[in-house]
């Protein structure tokens, strides 16, 4: 009804009256902001009076809400008239808004379905589409459009007869030039089997064929709809600025989309009217992007396009409506050519081979591994993705697995010294227990039994031994090497540190001069005549203990007779390191340790080929610490407690992080702040500095100044992260807490709370940032190890976890230690059957080939590393 008209209604349905009520007000709201919103006059009232009126008298059946706003909004109308035209444009955009809101309330649910897109069954290699990050680049529309995208057939090259092989360099695939090739390199793919593991990292969800009425702001969406007028323009604001709008309908509602064109060339008049009349009144076009909410409701800005000869006509874009992957880019290669390199590879897939049999393969439910790779770059909808990316998750998974498998299976094939001590000996673990000041736990007498057994096995012991902070790893590990001396063997244990390896040095001092069993330590910084007689003494079997560092490895250290290998905080050396310091004897026992918490999945992946115990028991006596988080505002908090404890005889520590890619200024941010606590905030009290830059002998002088009591307060980096251990240390501060990972913190955070004394961890952070803090109050409400270990994982991967990415890490293109446990677990249980069976994989050419494939690539990437 035209505002004013006075015509008579003719009774209508209930739905169809309050749509004709809806679009006779939204008609007059369109005529008032085209004339200047002067509130229209019409045959017999104005624009004001016509909506008031009308709001007064909806349409029964509306909800409770509707009504409550379209009578606030009655109310503003009757003051139209007196408003200021910013005002008058408020309220009749708010009425446009309502009057969306009730239509999209009061739409019963529709039983049609969305209409389907026929989509090509392969896009064609020159049809690439645009670059979704730069809309208006490449929709598929006839070839005058400036966005228009070539055919399928259009731009192909013709295929050479010779197939394409995982090892063929991309500059000799027909379609892909050398101008690509050199932009592919860039991203460091050589090979074709190189660009097919090059992974989308995400995916737009152009699949997603919705109704216009169920379009969701902030979600991509793909609809089919007919243009009902479309008008091509330039920005009265800047000239240099064209825009295209299309108002489009289809059976559930309007919609507005919206293309802009930055540059002159695209501002005059016959160019403009081209545009126009690719979209006459009446075409049916499929719209694909990301949804934006506006005035009039939800809305397209800058999507692809594309002109369809009728409903059913099949969609030529390789884009619209389907699942468009987002892959990693480099700096001048564009989307659009990376994935024209990808369709150029995609059709010789067909002739690769599956590693895995298909006996298998069809027993673990899996697609071919030829169809995955097809899917995981052009998956035809969601369960497609989902399916070929479970396929190539469980290769990675098995590929590791079977690496881990196989070297457990070799360790085991190798005899080793059996360490079980004579009867009638020395009893020398029998004879620590009676000189400790406290009784072993039920977990570490636990472990210890486990550890006896392997060493008393023919074969070798691969063990990792996991405790949180406190737990009496060390000790243990003690009792384990005197095993090894009682068998008439050496030990050796190796710190990744020179700070850990002289605190592991002195607790060993205090207890082994008693057993009558001599220890050493050798560093980098172990002056060269004494190093020469450790040598000699480790060499002729006089020293029968040896602690230190990557020391160890090197050539000149000569063991002999060398039973057991103890590696502390071995996340912090690569496999490679570990292996050579066993290569120095017969065949060692190996008992690695970790204080850092390592979830199941990780620990499956990293450490497949070593058994597991674990010191779940703290020693009696160890008391709670309190975590608090404050803003770097509250500092002077964090200074009082600290005055406050150390008046009660206790010490402090406050931790500065240190990063590597800013080592000097996180080093220089400690001695600063050394300097401003001991010249200005703890004028009465001795201040302590630590950090990695010191020498060894400055290190020690202020660990044990510190555990002295001769300084009260130790300003450190993370050196002091493992090690150092205080009794009397009773507050840890951690400045800039959001720069650690959790697990670091916790390992941090275990550094206090080893005596009697009530003990307080101060997490100060700043800025903003809710995740940051969210983080962090994970270490506030938990004192579980494996719960904060498993968040950090999940928040951060397995790289930065373990605090190193060192070699042995498994290189996981689409795997989530996370999400896919379950796929790790069946990757697992399958390769230790096929190991157990066939440890070389004779019987499965294709896996054993795959295997040497992945080792190859690690090994050149350790070397350009």
């Amino acid at each position: 009804m035209v505002p004013g008209s006075g015509e008579p209604e003719l009774a209508l349905p209930p739905a169809q009256a309050l749509e004709a009520w809806l679009s006779s007000l939204q008609q007059s709201c369109r005529l008032e902001a085209e004339r200047g919103f002067g509130d229209l006059m019409g045959r017999h009232e104005t624009f004001a009076s016509f909506v008031t009126r009308n709001l007064d008298s909806p349409p029964p059946d509306l909800t409770p809400d509707a009504v409550r706003t379209l009578a606030l909004l009655a109310t503003a109308f009757r003051r139209y008239r007196l408003e200021d035209l910013g005002r008058r444009q408020m309220l009749v955009r708010q009425l446009r808004q309502g009057l969306h809101q009730v239509r999209v309330q009061s739409r019963p649910e529709l039983p049609a379905a969305p209409p389907r897109l026929r989509l090509l069954s392969s896009p064609g290699e020159g049809a690439a589409g645009g670059d979704p990050s730069q809309r208006g680049r490449g929709s598929s529309l006839p070839p005058s459009s400036p966005y228009a995208t070539p055919s399928p057939s259009g731009g192909t090259t013709e295929r050479a007869s010779r197939p394409l092989l995982a090892g063929t360099p991309l500059a000799e695939v027909p379609g892909i030039g050398p101008r690509t090739a050199t932009q592919l390199a860039g991203l460091g793919l050589l090979l074709v089997g190189d660009l097919i593991a090059h992974y989308p990292r995400d995916y737009l969800d152009y699949a997603n064929l919705v109704r216009i009425s169920a379009l969701v702001p902030g979600r991509t969406a793909t609809v089919v709809a007919t243009v009902r007028r479309c008008h091509a323009f330039s920005s009265p604001r800047n000239p240099n600025l064209s825009i295209l709008e299309l108002h489009l309908q289809d059976s559930t509602g309007r919609l507005r989309v919206s293309r802009f064109f930055a540059g002159r060339r695209f501002s005059s008049p016959g160019w403009l009217k081209a545009q126009q009349r690719q979209f006459p009144p009446g075409t049916t076009v499929a719209v694909s992007g990301l949804v934006k909410e506006s005035p009039y409701g939800p809305s397209f800005s800058d999507p692809l396009l594309e002109v369809l000869e009728s409903t059913g006509s099949p969609v030529r874009s390789p884009l619209i409506g389907r699942l468009v992957p987002v892959y990693g880019l480099t700096e001048g290669l564009r989307a659009d050519t990376l994935r024209r390199a990808i369709q150029a590879v995609l059709p010789d897939l067909d002739r690769w081979s599956d590693p895995l049999p298909e006996a298998l393969r069809q027993r673990l439910a899996l697609l071919p591994r030829q169809r995955a790779l097809q899917g995981i770059h052009q998956p035809t909808d969601q369960a497609d993705l989902q399916a070929s990316r479970r396929r190539l998750v469980f290769d990675e998974f098995l590929l590791l697995q079977l690496g881990l498998a196989q070297r457990r299976q070799k360790l085991r094939q190798r005899p080793a010294l059996v360490l079980d001590p004579p009867p009638g000996g020395a009893d020398l673990v029998g004879r620590l227990r009676t000189i400790l000041p406290f009784p072993l736990t039920g977990a570490q007498d636990r472990v210890l039994a486990e550890i006896r057994h392997d060493l008393a096995r023919p074969q070798p012991m691969a063990r990792l031994l996991q405790g949180d902070v406190g737990s009496g790893k060390t000790v243990v590990a003690l009792a384990a090497l005197l095993c090894a001396i009682e068998a008439g063997c050496q030990g050796a244990l190796m710190a990744p540190t020179e700070v850990l390896a002289e605190q592991h040095l002195a607790k060993l001092a205090h207890w082994l001069p008693q057993l009558h069993v001599s220890c050493a330590l050798l560093t980098g910084s172990t002056p060269a005549r004494r190093r020469r007689e450790l040598l000699q003494d480790l060499i002729n079997g006089q020293l029968q203990i040896l602690v230190g560092t990557h020391a160890l490895l090197e050539d000149p250290v000569q063991f002999a007779r060398l039973g057991l290998v103890v590696v502390d905080e071995q996340h912090r050396f690569g496999v490679r390191q570990r292996n050579r310091l066993m290569a120095k004897g017969l065949q060692p026992h190996l008992l690695t340790m970790t204080a850092t918490p390592i979830p199941r999945t990780l620990a499956l992946s990293i450490h497949g080929d070593l058994d597991v115990s674990q010191i779940d028991e703290l020693p009696p006596g160890r008391t709670p610490i309190r975590t608090r988080l404050l803003r770097s505002g509250e500092r002077q908090e964090a200074w009082e407690l600290v005055r406050e404890q150390v008046a009660l005889g206790q010490r402090a520590y406050v931790v500065l992080p240190l990063v590597e890619e800013s080592e000097k200024l996180d080093l220089r941010s400690a001695v600063e702040v050394h300097r401003h606590l001991a010249e200005e905030v703890f004028l009465d009290l001795r201040v302590g500095l630590l950090h990695g830059r010191l020498s060894s002998e400055a290190k020690q002088a202020a660990i044990g100044a510190f555990a002295r009591g001769e300084s009260q307060v130790l300003v450190s980096t993370t050196v002091v992260e493992v090690g150092v251990d205080v009794p009397e240390a009773s507050v840890m501060v951690i400045e800039h807490a959001e720069r650690f990972g959790l697990a670091q913190l916790h390992q941090l955070r275990g550094r206090v709370g080893r005596g009697a004394a009530a003990s307080h961890c101060l997490l100060l952070h700043g800025g903003n940032n809710a995740d940051a803090r969210q983080r962090l109050e994970v270490l506030v409400r938990s004192t579980d190890g494996f719960e904060i270990a498993e968040m950090d994982l999940r928040l951060r991967g397995p790289g930065q976890v373990l605090g190193t990415r060192q070699s042995g890490l498994p290189d996981l293109a689409l795997a989530s230690l996370t999400d896919d446990g379950d796929l790790l677990e069946q990757a697992r249980a399958l390769a230790q059957e096929l190991v157990a069976a066939d440890p070389d994989l004779v019987a499965h050419p294709g896996l054993s080939q795959a295997l040497l494939d992945q080792r190859q690539r690690q090994l050149e990437a350790a070397r350009l590393n």
